[in-house]
């Protein structure tokens, strides 16, 4: 069954189709994000680093020894300035999604930055287009973090 609305597009899957499509995507091991950076730790090897550590917020990737947090962002779930669009059907749900998702992760960050942890956040276009760039920002923050460890 589609639907069609007033000057909309015409979705070509069931709302219920839909539905399943949306909820298949996942949180973790995603592959435009989190397996393309560990791939990227992996060849420019960045050491130390953990996926699915226990920690609030539940970032990509943690380097525990260090207490620096990374997160990457979905630019249609987190609601990236240049490329999230508000869909066209059921706007007002996906605007407070959205919404809520910006508010949490800033509630994250600042919970995780009270606790003593540095936060790295990118977007997915960011790991896209520019994954050496990432790594080196990642990497340049463990250093700097480990010598403000060694100064101690």
């Amino acid at each position: 069954m589609t639907r069609s609305w007033p000057n909309t597009f015409m979705d070509i899957y069931s709302t219920a189709k839909r539905a399943q499509l949306m909820a298949s995507v996942r949180s973790s091991g995603n592959r435009s994000t989190e397996i393309r950076l560990a791939s990227a730790f992996r060849t420019l090897r960045v050491k130390g680093w953990r996926r699915g550590f226990k920690l609030f917020g539940k970032p990509d990737f943690v380097f525990p020894c260090l207490r620096v947090a990374v997160f990457v962002d979905g630019c249609f779930w987190h609601g990236c300035p240049i490329h999230y669009h508000n869909p066209k059907t059921n706007e007002s749900f996906w605007a407070r999604k959205v919404s809520a998702n910006k508010v949490r992760d800033r509630v994250v960050v600042r919970e995780l930055r009270k606790r003593g942890w540095t936060v790295l956040r990118f977007w997915e276009h960011e790991l896209r287009f520019k994954a050496e760039k990432v790594v080196a920002q990642v990497a340049k923050e463990i250093s700097r973090t480990s010598e403000r460890g060694a100064s101690r």
